[in-house]
């Protein structure tokens, strides 16, 4: 059974690993900046819980799922072993040798970070380089990647094409033969590929910011 504290504690935990504090995670979801401060978890004596749908706005605000959120939500607050996972900049991801075939980090050449443990035995981290993917993304920091998540319109993704081009963006339409991308930054125009053109399109579950 779910307690009061695991769930403000897993709201607490969505913020610190999107380097927010409670109050910007809520500015950031469009909610009033005192919706997760602790002064609003208890009155009079009574436990107050979170409503679902500012839980669902902050977790829209950060690109996280309701399964992120969950595996959050534990005895120890969402604070897991820490798992190495491996990091390269996006210039150097559409280089050869990266990857291999099936979409996955391989070879040498890449440092490593840590991260709370995941599931997806497969998942790396890329280090953000340019404007391209601003406001969402800065220059420098570091996205987490994980092939194995499942993909949906609105999500944000990491796409290589055959051709070597590695890029971020929102995922758009996504049909049997094609793919459609909203650039994160309007200043960039949207792509739109054959799906056979694709070597890959991973979804992104973390950023550093």
């Amino acid at each position: 059974m779910l307690t009061h504290s695991q769930i403000w504690q897993a709201i607490d935990a969505l913020a610190n690993h999107h380097g927010l504090s409670p109050s910007g995670l809520a500015k950031l979801a469009g909610l009033d900046p005192t919706t997760f401060n602790k002064s609003k978890r208890a009155a009079g004596g009574k436990l107050r819980w979170p409503s679902t749908e500012s839980v669902a706005k902050a977790l829209t605000a950060v690109g996280a799922t309701l399964d992120d959120f969950v595996a959050l939500v534990s005895p120890n607050g969402g604070a897991a072993r820490a798992r190495m996972v491996p990091l390269i900049g996006m210039a150097q991801a559409g280089a050869h040798g990266y990857f291999d075939d099936a979409g996955f980090p391989a070879g040498v050449g890449w440092d490593e970070i840590g991260f709370p443990e995941l599931s997806d035995e497969h998942a790396y981290a890329l280090e953000v380089t340019g404007d391209s993917m601003l406001p969402v993304y800065r220059d420098g920091d570091h996205i987490l990647v994980s092939p194995a998540a499942s993909l949906r319109r609105g999500d944000r993704v990491v796409v290589k094409t055959h051709a070597g081009e590695v890029m971020a963006k929102q995922l758009g339409r996504m049909t049997a033969q094609r793919v459609e991308l909203k650039s994160l930054n309007p200043a960039y125009e949207d792509r739109s590929f054959a799906l056979g053109d694709l070597a890959f399109i991973h979804r992104i579950i973390w950023a550093s910011q």
